[in-house]
This record gives structure tokens, sequence and C-alpha cells, in this order.
């Protein structure tokens, strides 16, 4: 994952997951993969999505379904599109927009009674 399209820009965490043909009539995976982040003020989370991704419609929606670190109980859903592909490369630039809320940092402080 970079900060922007350009195959240079800045690196900012992981795709990674597991993706498979999901549909026998139109071009569509099945896809339960994570962002992971690796630098900036994110680094050490991630986010979780999963559902079905039928790559001709311009836009996709999947769900968000939990994630790590900062992102911990996360919900919502991601937008994604296709910015750029060339097919003779092999290389696909695609956006991921993602809404959603997650929890913010509390701990449970545990006392002691001594009678």
């Amino acid at each position: 994952m970079t900060a922007g399209p350009d195959i240079n820009s800045e690196p900012v965490g992981r795709f990674q997951g597991l993706v498979t043909s999901a549909d026998l009539q139109i071009l569509s995976f099945a896809m339960n993969i994570n962002f992971v982040f690796t630098s900036g003020r994110f680094s050490g989370s991630s986010i979780s999505i999963s559902g079905m991704n039928p790559v001709m419609n311009e836009q996709r929606e999947l769900p968000v379904i939990g994630g790590t670190g900062a992102f911990r109980f996360a919900r919502g859903y991601v937008i994604t599109t296709t910015y750029s592909s060339d097919p003779d490369k092999g290389y696909n630039v695609l956006e991921y927009t993602i809404y959603a809320t997650y929890a913010h940092h509390s701990s449970i402080t545990s006392c002691h009674a001594n009678t």
C-alpha cells in the first residue's frame, strides 16, 4: 500500500489476505483481506475487510469487519475503484476509501481490597 497512486509513492503498509473467484457469471472475487499499516501514526494497526468484489463495477463496496491496534472494533465499509490498469504489465492501481468507526483506546483498571 502506498500513500498515492504512483508506484514510487511512499509505502504506508501491506495488503494481505485471501482472494478467490466468487461468481460464474461475472468477474468477481471473494476477498478476506487486511490493510496492515507499517508506517505513520497507524503503524502496527490493521483494518480487516471481507466480502464480494465485482471488479468490473466502477465502484465496489465491501464491509469493514474489524481491526487491530488503533482500529480495534472497527466497523464500516470500504469503497474501492480502479484508478488505473495495465493488463500487459499485470499492474493495477486500486483506490480504497475507508469509512469506519472504531473504539478509542481505553483501559480497565483493576484494584484489590485489603480487609
